[in-house]
């Protein structure tokens, strides 16, 4: 398979762009022809932001995995799809050619059919990083079934709440999962969500621990004892549900400025263009390449760059089921030795705590199948950016930065391996399609280069977020009410002189941990939880390895003798509220929080402290009671 809509130079880039900003509908209708579709769209593109209200390939019929699956069977069907490694490098790898993954998943959507899944039901999926995890993703779009999954190190009450919020009446889990030394009892979580619960109709466990388990009759089924009875019906196929271009794909919760998590829509049509053509162009893609993406399937970075865009380009996607340094910190080298990885898409989190390993790990491993490196989730240090590039990728692969979200579906901003320009700690240039802009606190464009400001896109790419799930009001608060007429995105930014965007960070409530978004508000609501909390404010402070770390100031009344352990019960709370992801890396019992006379939680001030910063906290005059400021100063641990 060839990509006519690849770029492979500069120029080319130049043009792409400069046609996809005057001729959108041109461009991309162009771009999309190179699908299998039941029924062309009417339009490809109707929009309004203030709604807002997006509609790509409108009237235009199809399904994701003939464009994953069936249309790759006849050329490429023997080629690898997936390759997955297991946690324990001892056990025997999985590799599934084009066709057995067509035919897992057309099996999988058979269980899911005969267990009562129809066409726009909600299915939550809780899994380890097993090949099942992204059968079960496709063979709920096969039918045409939402499907939402949720990451494996969420608790049960974030899963019930997710589960709740999703309306969903299928759950599909595996009674454990590995990670690094750890055994994730993912059934008995899942057990422990579902109490009182009496909408979710099954529960679909696959088997990979060999945890003993609890199993509800008339709730509970084996994934195997399902497969066997599809087996004994005879044909395994399955007809591909037609789709409306703009027909929900999946739900994926991501946390907000506000306690509740918030479900990210996505449709299935122009989320389809869109991860393809990112994945193609950016990482430059050529048939044949192994493409490993280290993102957990939970997160979007593994939807759109291990399981949709790889798969609709036909490619080999690699899916690692550990951690980085376990067993020890060779681990990510000796997978791309193994494999002779072309592509290796990581976060900067993920480089820097190997960084911290030295360089015994990677003597004697043989990196020379590399040709790309990519990062995602945070913009990468240079100090990180210049150690990737010399140590992993002996400065002959380039690295891109890419920077994208949840709600955007796959890259916006990046530059292309070895096709633009790269500039370390900048995502560069944007993707054809996307006009970003920056603007001032009012709104106000700013125009030029040499100039920093908030970070907006002024007009849709086929696979922005449509709505938030059940609550098309809070989408448009939350995106589009801030500055009319436009999509912002939360984060600042810096354009420089030669017109290279740079992200500089969150501007709103949220937080980038480990590259993970993390609302302030859920976790306060989750502090707040704790007997002995009175009340608690949650601000971001550099951490050496996450990018920011979580700082807790927090009012306690705890009568518990022990400080450390009222602190490590209140992580725990948290803990055990949201998942270990959100627990805060330093907590400081405060006498009050710094708060205007409105009641309003000056956060200025609490970032400074927990950065350590004390030259100028501005002006305090509007305290209710400018004291604190120095008692909270003095306590910083």
């Amino acid at each position: 398979m060839t990509y006519p809509y690849q770029v492979t130079d500069f120029a080319g880039y130049e043009l792409a762009y400069k046609r996809s900003i005057e001729d959108p509908e041109g461009f991309w209708g162009d771009i999309a022809a190179n699908f299998t579709w039941k029924r062309k769209w009417d339009k490809v593109l109707e929009w309004d932001f203030l709604r807002p209200e997006i509609k790509w390939f409108n009237g235009g019929k199809l399904n994701i995995t003939e464009n994953c699956l069936d249309r790759h069977l006849e050329h490429s069907g023997h080629l690898p799809a997936i390759i997955w490694e297991s946690n324990n490098p001892e056990e025997h790898h999985r590799m599934l050619t084009y066709k057995e993954l067509h035919f897992k998943v057309m099996q999988f959507a058979n269980v899911l059919k005969n267990n009562g899944v129809k066409k726009g039901d909600r299915v939550c999926i809780y899994m380890g990083m097993i090949p099942e995890l992204a059968i079960a993703v496709l063979a709920c779009a096969r039918i045409g079934a939402i499907h939402s999954v949720i990451f494996g190190g969420f608790s049960a009450q974030a899963i019930a709440d997710r589960v709740h919020d999703a309306r969903a009446e299928y759950i599909i889990t595996s009674d454990g999962a590995y990670r690094g030394a750890k055994d994730i009892p993912l059934k008995s979580v899942i057990d422990d969500a579902l109490v009182g619960d009496h909408t979710v109709k099954r529960v679909i466990v696959s088997t990979r621990t060999r945890t003993p388990v609890s199993m509800i009759k008339g709730r509970d089924v084996w994934w195997e004892d399902e497969i066997r009875k599809v087996e004994t019906q005879g044909n395994p196929f399955c007809a591909a549900e037609e789709m409306d271009a703009e027909d929900v794909l999946f739900i994926l919760y991501t946390s907000g400025s506000t306690g509740k998590p918030k479900g990210v829509v996505h449709t299935t049509a122009g989320y389809m263009v869109w991860t393809n053509y990112t994945f193609v162009n950016a990482f430059q893609y050529q048939p044949g390449m192994v493409h490993f993406c280290t993102a957990d399937i939970g997160w979007i970075t593994g939807h759109s760059y291990i399981v949709y865009g790889p798969l609709s380009a036909g490619g080999t996607t690699l899916m690692f089921e550990g951690i980085p340094t376990w067993p020890d910190a060779g681990r990510f080298w000796e997978i791309v030795e193994k494999y002779k990885v072309n592509i290796l898409y990581t976060a900067p989190t993920a480089i820097r705590s190997l960084m911290g390993f030295g360089l015994d790990y990677l003597e004697g491993k043989d990196l020379s199948s590399l040709k790309v490196l990519g990062t995602v989730g945070e913009p990468i240090n240079e100090e990180a950016w210049h150690w990737y590039n010399k140590h992993i990728g002996k400065e002959k692969c380039p690295i891109i930065d890419t920077w994208w979200q949840t709600e955007t579906g796959g890259v916006l901003i990046s530059n292309w391996a070895g096709v633009t320009p790269a500039k370390p700690t900048f995502a560069t240039l944007p993707m054809p399609g996307v006009q970003p802009c920056l603007v001032d606190d009012q709104g106000n464009e700013i125009e030029g280069n040499g100039v920093t400001g908030n970070l907006c896109i002024k007009a849709p790419w086929p696979a922005i977020i449509r709505t938030t799930y059940g609550d098309h009001e809070r989408c448009r608060q939350t995106y589009f009410s801030t500055y009319p007429g436009k999509y912002f995105t939360g984060d600042g930014c810096l354009r420089d002189e030669e017109g290279h965007y740079r992200i500089t960070g969150r501007v709103d409530d949220v937080l980038n941990v480990s590259g993970h978004r993390i609302g302030t508000a859920e976790v306060e609501n989750a502090i707040n939880m704790h007997a002995g909390v009175i009340e608690s404010a949650v601000v971001g402070y550099p951490h050496d390895i996450k990018g920011q770390g979580i700082y807790a100031f927090i009012i306690y009344s705890g009568t518990h003798g022990d400080i450390q352990l009222s602190k490590q019960d209140i992580v725990q709370t948290v803990s055990r509220i949201i998942g270990p992801i959100a627990k805060p890396d330093k907590i400081q019992f405060v006498p009050g929080l710094p708060k205007t006379r409105s009641g309003k939680i000056m956060r200025r001030i609490l970032r400074k402290v927990a950065e350590g910063d004390f030259s100028n906290f501005g002006d305090t005059s509007t305290l209710l009671d400018p004291s604190l400021v120095e008692v909270i100063r003095d306590g910083r641990v």
